[in-house]
């Protein structure tokens, strides 16, 4: 049985993913948030930062090295890549760890030295985590003490193609993922590249041939379509806008499956699982801004043999905090939609 209330701290609150998770738990009907951490802003309320949380009332931020967690019961983690695994090290065993890096995504240690330019310290952890993709792992995430959610744009991929691969709709060759993102994706430090003059009224490829999320996929379609080994030509580009996740996906069809059949395998897997919904039409960053939705939709190709599929959510929510949050609901029997019930903000 869960507890009607859990105390949950959010390392890296100061950060875009950190502040967008105290947004949707300051809503959450079962949480009260105890921690927050910002090691360069430690000593302020995160209302200084933030003013439109004045309103809320939460503990000032600190460093993460002088946490009390001895009445915290989980912990969503913020943190930059490779500076999470060492932090998260360090928490007692009795606290369940959300983590929204890419510390422990890859199941591979020396993989994620290859993709990360550092060794992975924590192996043991490695092994215990879970990988976040909550429709996709609802058992193991109830049951983890660590979970690691997936990137922005692996959701959003992962979401249209794990289904279609399990049910022998599509096959793992020549798979093209054309994805976009909004600059929110590259995080709230200072990077020149991301000043309003480089970014607005225009559009770049970026990461092109490696970037990290690659080896990420990889590992989740491989599973998906029990091969040992996949390959995917994956290229993400920059959009001037702040949130956003938009994947265009080129696959080449087994036994002359139709879009049709696409639909019909994402509405049967997708049926009891309240964030992810088939359109009709095209679907649009501007109907899920704001949501834990990701919209999926699907056409044939006039090439024959292929079609092109269609995946879109908000990189901060669907695509971190609030897939974080979702997780976090599985892993303490919360109902799974609490305090993720936001609709999109239209226009």
């Amino acid at each position: 049985m869960s507890k009607a209330k859990i105390n949950v701290g959010i390392l890296g609150a100061s950060g875009y993913t950190g502040a967008d998770a105290v947004r949707l738990l300051a809503a959450h009907p079962n949480v009260e948030i105890k921690l927050l951490t910002g090691n360069a802003h430690a000593g302020k309320p995160l209302a200084e930062i933030y003013p439109q949380f004045g309103g809320l009332s939460m503990p000032d931020l600190e460093k993460a090295e002088d946490a009390d967690w001895s009445d915290i019961d989980a912990v969503i983690c913020g943190l930059p890549h490779s500076t999470a695994q060492d932090v998260i090290a360090t928490i007692p065993a009795h606290v369940r760890v959300i983590d929204m890096s890419a510390d422990f995504r890859l199941r591979d240690a020396q993989t994620y030295s290859q993709w990360y330019g550092r060794e992975h310290d924590h192996a043991a952890l490695l092994g215990e985590a879970v990988y976040g993709l909550s429709e996709h792992y609802r058992d193991e995430i109830k049951q983890a003490r660590l979970v690691a959610c997936p990137g922005c744009y692996p959701t959003a991929a992962l979401s249209a193609l794990v289904p279609l691969l399990k049910a022998g709709l599509v096959t793992t060759q020549d798979l093209i993922i054309d994805a976009k993102s909004g600059v929110t994706g590259a995080g709230r430090s200072l990077k020149e590249q991301n000043l309003f003059s480089e970014v607005a009224e225009g559009m770049n490829a970026y990461a092109v041939g490696g970037h990290r999320h690659a080896p990420e996929i990889e590992q989740e379609l491989a599973q998906a379509a029990g091969q040992k080994d996949v390959r995917v030509n994956f290229t993400p580009h920059l959009v001037p806008m702040n949130r956003g996740e938009y994947v265009s996906i080129y696959a080449k069809v087994a036994s002359g499956a139709t879009a049709l059949d696409m639909k019909a395998a994402w509405n049967a897997f997708y049926a009891d699982k309240p964030f992810v919904r088939v359109v009709d039409d095209t679907p649009a960053t501007r109907h899920v801004r704001g949501s834990n939705y990701c919209l999926l939709s699907a056409f044939d190709d006039r090439i024959d043999g292929r079609v092109i599929l269609f995946s879109t959510l908000d990189n901060l929510v669907k695509g971190s905090s609030g897939q974080a949050v979702q997780n976090l609901n599985l892993m303490f029997g919360f109902d799974e939609t609490a305090g993720l019930l936001q609709q999109p903000l239209y226009p």
